[in-house]
């Protein structure tokens, strides 16, 4: 048999494998993905790394840190959103506007979790970098808005409905890409299209229980710790910062809490009582599925606006504690949920379980993006504005 030619040699000869030209592109969307599912301070570049199929060295070429990292996959979103309303064009229907930001969102949804930590992890250049983007994408869907329905608080209804849109990122429930598009979309054009609340049946007034007075030592670290969450971010407090706060040497405080995840766990926990003892008031006098989730929406617009350092943390901490700890508080957020499915579902049967799910999380994230909106300034007023577009996002 004759020997083979070189070309021959050449082409049944693997070589070395070639670096693929979309490789940063591909390692920001995992980045994306597990900072969502892990949180920003427990996600480590080797993670990231392993979900690219990259060493840890490879990764270091193309970002010098996981900050570096994080503020990419903070961008990589909203600039998407950004380009794919510059492709509709000026003076195009509402429809057409929050048809685009849906499609973004619910394609990018495992990573658009990364929200959760931005305000708290980019430093102050990125923060009003990225709000800057954030302003012209909610400009752009306020301009819509306002021509289709003039009425007040066109802004605050822009920023609801986006905020309807953007609540798929910070779930995990398993629904088809199409279905949640049309959920979400159907969802936003009604926040959008929200009328006053006063012309809306209104809740009866929502009394939560208040946060517990501190009595303890122990209560005393838990009160002083929430607020330092909630500005820096759980990663960047300190002992020492906590210790502090309450007048003890960071080493006293080992003798009421082994560590600083006790304490994230502990104020995560007291969140999800506080608003459990609120639902219960609230269902207590209900007359039917309507009028239900009509006192559901306004009890969590009330804790949101009374408890909201305490809600930020609860929501944007979780996915930072370790499984033992969160276990108690993902069966307690569970059964929150199965409260609001059940009377949505009543009050509309055409929905299907999951369905429902995703409607109560576009609640949520009305109430979210109203209230940083409205920067968390409490009244009784904005509380039944809010209340009147979360209802208005579930379709009732």
């Amino acid at each position: 048999m004759a020997p083979a030619s070189p070309s021959a040699r050449s082409a049944a000869t693997p070589g070395p494998a070639t670096r693929p030209r979309n490789r940063r592109q591909l390692i920001v969307d995992a980045a994306g993905r597990v900072f969502s599912e892990r949180g920003y301070h427990t996600a480590s570049m080797e993670e990231v790394a392993a979900a690219v199929g990259i060493t840890a060295a490879a990764l270091y070429r193309h970002f010098p840190n996981k900050y570096a990292l994080f503020a990419e996959c903070a961008d990589v979103m909203v600039d998407g959103l950004v380009a794919a309303l510059d492709e509709v064009p000026a003076g195009a229907a509402l429809t057409d506007v929050l048809t685009a930001v849906t499609r973004i969102t619910v394609a990018h949804r495992a990573s658009g979790g990364v929200y959760r930590w931005e305000a708290r992890y980019l430093g102050r250049e990125d923060r009003r970098r990225l709000a800057a983007k954030f302003g012209r994408l909610v400009g752009r869907v306020d301009e819509a808005v306002q021509r289709e329905h003039p009425l007040p608080d066109g802004r605050l209804r822009a920023t609801a409905a986006l905020g309807a849109i953007g609540s798929v990122t910070m779930h995990r429930t398993s629904i088809a890409g199409r279905r949640a598009e049309e959920l979400l979309l159907a969802s936003a054009l009604r926040v959008a299209a929200s009328g006053p609340a006063a012309d809306r049946p209104g809740a009866r007034p929502v009394e939560l229980p208040a946060r517990p007075v501190p009595r303890t030592r122990r209560e005393e670290i838990l009160a002083a710790s929430v607020p330092l969450f909630a500005r820096n971010g759980f990663a960047s407090v300190t002992n020492e910062q906590i210790a502090e706060a309450v007048g003890l040497t960071p080493s006293a405080l080992y003798r009421h809490y082994p560590g600083k995840t006790d304490i994230l766990a502990a104020a995560c926990l007291q969140a999800a009582g506080l608003l459990a003892q609120g639902v219960e008031r609230s269902l207590r006098e209900v007359t039917g599925p309507h009028d239900a989730v009509v006192a559901l929406a306004a009890t969590y617009v009330a804790y949101s606006f009374e408890h909201t350092a305490l809600n930020s943390v609860a929501e944007a901490e979780l996915a930072g504690l370790p499984a033992g700890p969160r276990r108690p508080v993902v069966l307690a957020q569970r059964k929150h949920i199965a409260v609001w499915e059940r009377q949505l579902r009543l009050a509309r049967p055409e929905l299907d379980p999951r369905q429902a799910r995703v409607l109560v999380h576009a609640g949520f994230g009305v109430v979210v993006e109203a209230g940083r909106r409205l920067r968390w300034r409490d009244s009784p007023d904005r509380r039944e504005t809010v209340t009147a577009l979360v209802v208005a996002a579930l379709g009732l």
